[in-house]
């Protein structure tokens, strides 16, 4: 009886029914890696994550939007910004230099036109020549949240006044400037930094990185504002 007992040892299935078991659950877990770094790589492809370097130095990945895309307060800081730096001068920065800086916010087939009114609005502002020491200032009241009228398209409604002020008129005087302000998203950015490069440059190119662009300009109270550049301001 004692001579068997190693016989039934040896025989016994159930130490290699183990190793088989474990072996085939290693393979098993190695499988779902495999399969799991293949659909975590595919996911990569599928939705690709942007890289993002913070001021502070920091960097992180963030998660990509259409391009047609904006967030509300993006539009409404742009049109706030872009229109403050169109409508400010002075006689150290006159409106001229102005213009050709932040004109670049502007679509092109609309400058012209939105150039031909800014003039209009006020022809005591020496648009084209500030010798009198002519200053212009733009104070927003309120820009409206935005409204979407296609895609990537918005309608925003400012409301500001243009204050005037002048060699001899040092109170100034006030213009109500309540427009409503259509802006559209690009592609590429249309802004751009010379070598000598004014703080006005900074400016542009810093709203240019909003990909948006003003492409109509109406009165408040036109109810049929549209994309039509040649309907706005009359």
């Amino acid at each position: 009886m004692q001579l068997l007992k190693p016989e039934n040892k040896k025989n016994n299935p159930l130490p290699l029914l183990a190793v088989g078991t474990f072996g085939l659950n290693v393979f098993t877990l190695l499988l779902l890696i495999f399969h799991g770094s293949m659909l975590q790589q595919l996911g990569r492809q599928l939705t690709p994550q942007s890289l993002v370097q913070l001021v502070d130095g920091r960097v992180i990945t963030v998660d990509p939007q259409q391009n047609l895309e904006r967030q509300p307060e993006t539009i409404r800081r742009f049109v706030g910004e872009s229109m403050s730096l169109m409508l400010t001068w002075s006689p150290q920065q006159p409106p001229t230099t102005v213009w050709e800086i932040s004109s670049q916010l502007v679509a092109e087939d609309f400058q012209p036109k939105l150039k031909s009114q800014l003039i209009n609005l006020n022809p005591d502002s020496q648009f084209e020549n500030v010798n009198r020491g002519t200053e212009n200032v733009l104070v927003i009241q309120k820009v409206s949240q935005p409204t979407k009228v296609g895609d990537g398209k918005w309608k925003v409604e400012m409301l500001a006044n243009q204050l005037v002020f002048s060699g001899y008129d040092k109170l100034g005087k006030s213009i109500s400037f309540n427009k409503q302000i259509l802006v559209r998203t690009i592609d590429e950015p249309a802004t751009s930094l010379p070598n000598a490069a004014l703080p006005s440059h900074f400016a542009a190119y810093r709203l240019g990185e909003a990909r948006l662009e003003i492409y109509n300009v109406c009165e408040i109270q036109d109810k049929n504002c549209s994309g039509n550049p040649n309907q706005g301001l009359p």
